[in-house]
């Protein structure tokens, strides 16, 4: 999104005092700031550790970004990419072994933690180290005005550029599309299967129907009379807390919602943007929301638990609620087809999903069948607001079909 000119269409970021907080039980948390140093200087004996892991990622992302929220492909930075390799790969468990202190790793199982599956697979380091250092380098900004902002500021840009958007159509067969020489779905192999299955090989039908999808999440939105009360200072000043406690009680959180069971005290993502943009709710009051990780499909109503993990950090935290509104799974996947059983990753993101998403191909972007190609988060690199996965599916159908090549960003 940093190459759009998506300011001129009315969208504006905002910037925490604290990118992220993570508390623990005595009243203190961790944060994530801006500045590498300072959030490394935060986490005492872990200040060295933090600075040997984060500084050289910080110093070389801007090259290596390329390399890693993208498809397989020759490397640009191999040097770079190799030695972010060697951390990146490693289990959330055995990088973390590296901090001595509670809050170095508390503050790692958080971030690593975004990767919803248990923190001991494969490469699950990759996602807490790769948050990290984007917060050291931008931040984690908050739209002003919701995320809608972002998605109305692409609209009007497309829109300037003479593209045409219709809604409220729900596109169950090719036959619904206009002619065109390309076509890009940003949508999981299940609908993609559903729509077009016909027209693919049977290997790619194959592929894509042992597309594996993860966790789920149950989402809690409320409506308080107060910013919440938490205890540590930090948390007070931060976009997003993370609710989990030590990195043994996460392990054990994220564990459970990987093999099919409901964490009694769950890992919960929490974003509170209404302290830095007003305009989220009306004058004097606040809003917030949190999810916590649960099996795919699931039904249980997870909303006491989830409100007792944040009022075990922040007291009187219940009592600030005016209103509530929650997801679970199932409505989670009604409200977007796309969050297949609550998965809001479009599919599990472990090693075997890393690069492969959708399926092995040398461009996993393209179908077996010219001109339709697929470009949601089932794609690398995976869910987030970046992008890429319509970049890198636009570059290749450009190419292929229009004879158009474009540089790398």
């Amino acid at each position: 999104f940093k190459t759009l000119p998506l300011a001129q269409y009315g969208l504006e970021y905002l910037y925490p005092e604290v990118d992220a907080a993570h508390p623990f039980d005595n009243g203190t948390a961790a944060v994530l700031k801006r500045s590498v140093t300072e959030t490394a200087k935060l986490l005492g004996a872990d200040e060295q550790t933090y600075l040997d892991l984060l500084v050289p990622l910080v110093k070389d992302w801007p090259g290596l970004a390329p390399d890693v929220l993208g498809p397989l492909h020759f490397p640009k930075k191999p040097l770079a990419l190799a030695q972010f390799g060697l951390s990146a790969m490693q289990p959330a468990t055995m990088l973390a072994k590296q901090f001595k202190t509670v809050e170095g790793k508390g503050l790692f199982a958080g971030m690593a933690a975004h990767a919803i599956q248990p923190l001991s697979n494969v490469a699950t380091s990759a996602i807490g180290l790769v948050l990290m250092a984007n917060a050291h380098l931008g931040g984690w900004p908050v739209p002003k005005g919701g995320s809608q902002q972002i998605a109305d500021a692409l609209a009007g840009y497309f829109i300037s550029l003479g593209g045409k958007i219709e809604t409220n159509t729900y596109v169950t067969s090719l036959q619904q599309l206009p002619s065109a020489r390309a076509v890009l779905f940003d949508i999981t192999p299940k609908q993609l299967l559903k729509i077009a299955g016909h027209k693919f090989s049977s290997l790619y039908k194959w592929q894509l129907e042992r597309y594996r999808y993860g966790d789920g999440v149950f989402k809690v939105d409320w409506a308080l009379d107060a910013p919440i009360p938490f205890t540590a200072e930090g948390c007070r000043k931060a976009g997003t807390v993370h609710l989990g406690g030590t990195i043994e009680e996460i392990i054990v959180s994220e564990d459970a919602s990987g093999h099919g069971h409901h964490a009694e005290k769950p890992y919960v993502l929490l974003a509170q943007q209404s302290l830095m943009d007003a305009s989220r709710a009306p004058e004097d009051k606040h809003t917030a929301w949190a999810y916590c990780h649960v099996p795919n499909g699931s039904t249980k109503d997870m909303t006491a638990i989830i409100e007792n993990q944040v009022e075990r950090f922040a007291p009187g935290f219940k009592d600030i609620i005016l209103a509530k509104h929650t997801f679970n799974t199932e409505q989670m996947e009604e409200h977007n087809p796309n969050y297949i059983g609550g998965d809001i990753n479009g599919g599990i993101i472990d090693i075997g999903q890393l690069f492969t998403r959708p399926a092995l191909r040398w461009s996993p972007y393209k179908t077996s069948t010219k001109g339709l190609y697929i470009c949601s988060s089932s794609t690398p690199p995976g869910g987030g607001v970046h992008g890429m996965c319509g970049y890198y599916a636009a570059k290749a159908a450009l190419k292929d079909v229009f004879g158009i090549k474009i540089g790398s960003l």
